[in-house]
C-alpha cells in the first residue's frame, strides 16, 4: 500500500505523491545513486539544493537552507588500523573523536580517508558523499542522538544538494549501528 502525500502544484492543481517518490525543487538535477536506491526503498524525501561553497561544510548548507547545522548531517568515510573503510555519520556542528569512535568498534585506531580513496569506496566525490548507494558495500556508525531528530537533512550524492528524510528511514535502509563518538 502506498502512503499518500498532497502537494499543490504551481497552477493551483492538487498533485498526488506515492511513497517513494520525491518533491523537488524548480533546479533539475540527475538522478544520483543514493536518490536511486531511496526510491528503490521507498522512502519519502525531499530535495534541497542550495548554493554550494568550496570548504563551507555544514555550516554553509544549514545557512543557505535556513535550518540548525545540528539537521544536517555529515557523511565522514574513515579507515580503521587494517585501512578497513567505514562511514559516519555526524551532526554537521560536532566533531567525531576517533579515540572513543575506535574504542566503539574495537580497533587500535581510526583515520579519515583521503579524498582519493573515499572516492574508489563511495563513488562520490568529497563534498558530495551520501551514506546511500555507495559503490562498495560499507559498515555504517551514525551518532546515536541524530536517531532521535524528527527530520535530518543529509547529502544526496552530489555537491549543492541534500535531502530531507526521517532518521526511521535511515535505520530501515541502511541499518547503521548507533555509537556514542561526538565531541
Amino acid at each position: 500500500m502506498f502512503r499518500l502525500n498532497r502537494n499543490i502544484q504551481k497552477n493551483g492543481s492538487l498533485r498526488t505523491l506515492r511513497r517513494g517518490e520525491c518533491k523537488m525543487s524548480k533546479d533539475k538535477f540527475p538522478i544520483t545513486p543514493a536518490i536511486r536506491m531511496l526510491r528503490e526503498n521507498q522512502v519519502d524525501f525531499i530535495e534541497h539544493p542550495y548554493k554550494y561553497e568550496e570548504g563551507g561544510g555544514t555550516e554553509v548548507a544549514a545557512r543557505e537552507l535556513g535550518v540548525d547545522e545540528r539537521l544536517v548531517i555529515k557523511t565522514l568515510v574513515m579507515e580503521d588500523d587494517q585501512k578497513a573503510p567505514f562511514i559516519v555519520l555526524m551532526h554537521g556542528d560536532k566533531q567525531v573523536s576517533t579515540k572513543e569512535l575506535a574504542r566503539e568498534i574495537g580497533a587500535k585506531s581510526v583515520h579519515p580517508c583521503d579524498p582519493q580513496v573515499a572516492f574508489k569506496h563511495t563513488g562520490y566525490i568529497v563534498g558530495g558523499i551520501s551514506p546511500f548507494g555507495t559503490k562498495k558495500h560499507l559498515p555504517v556508525y551514525v551518532e546515536e542522538t541524530i536517531l532521535s531528530l524528527p527530520r535530518i537533512y543529509i547529502n544526496a550524492g552530489r555537491k549543492g544538494l541534500l535531502f530531507e528524510i526521517s532518521p526511521a528511514d535511515l535505520i530501515n535502509v541502511l541499518k547503521p549501528k548507533p555509537v556514542r563518538v561526538a565531541r
